[in-house]
């Protein structure tokens, strides 16, 4: 089994700790460094290239989604697996590259495993983080797939269609497909109210505040 290589991020040296313990243990995951807040963070993903990040989304000097979107700017190329007491902005770092989510009180075989999982390129929610992330809240009622979910994000930031298909390297008539995917099973009139809909949710910022 080859080596994985991962940075753990987390401002409570306790975490920190823990982590790297459970991690040591497995033996096919090495861990590069440590940091405790977003711009270590970044400066250490530059420097160690560490294949799997584990990310906390509440951090001095930048907060996980933070750190998500300047990897994204930057290309930094590590998966990052969330690891957070909170999952409220979920959405958020979702959008912006996380491939999973786990709560710090994971069992350390399923974190071993998450690891290993999202380093193959899998995406890895727990099961009523899951259900929380892409249902409605209504009883029987619709499910987004995450990859409509980036499509609703790119909505909501007032990108055209062929724009999204740039953004998620996917055809432009993939992206219209998700569009009246989305529009459907939200019954949803149009684009505007898509765009609403994501602000409202939570999945991106109303920057009007």
């Amino acid at each position: 089994m080859s080596e994985i290589r991962v940075l753990i991020v987390d401002d409570h040296p306790a975490v920190r700790s823990g982590l790297r313990t459970f991690l040591d243990l497995a033996g096919d995951l090495i861990v590069t460094g440590e940091a405790a807040d977003g711009p270590t963070a970044l400066e250490l993903i530059e420097t160690t290239e560490p294949d799997v990040v584990l990310l906390d989304m509440v951090l001095p000097g930048m907060d996980g989604v933070a750190v998500l979107r300047e990897m994204r700017r930057r290309s930094l190329p590590a998966k990052v697996l969330v690891v957070s007491s909170f999952s409220d902005r979920l959405a958020a770092a979702m959008h912006a590259g996380a491939r999973g989510y786990l709560s710090k009180d994971v069992d350390p075989n399923a974190l071993v495993a998450a690891v290993r999982s999202v380093h193959a390129g899998h995406l890895l929610l727990e099961p009523d983080v899951a259900a929380s992330l892409l249902g409605t809240t209504t009883a029987g009622g619709p499910v987004l797939t995450v990859r409509e979910l980036d499509v609703l994000a790119l909505i909501a930031e007032g990108r055209s269609n062929r724009e999204i298909a740039r953004a998620l390297v996917v055809a432009e008539k993939t992206v219209k497909t998700h569009v009246s995917s989305i529009l459907m099973k939200l019954g949803l009139a149009d684009r505007t109210q898509a765009a609403l809909h994501a602000v409202r949710t939570g999945l991106v910022p109303d920057k009007r505040r």
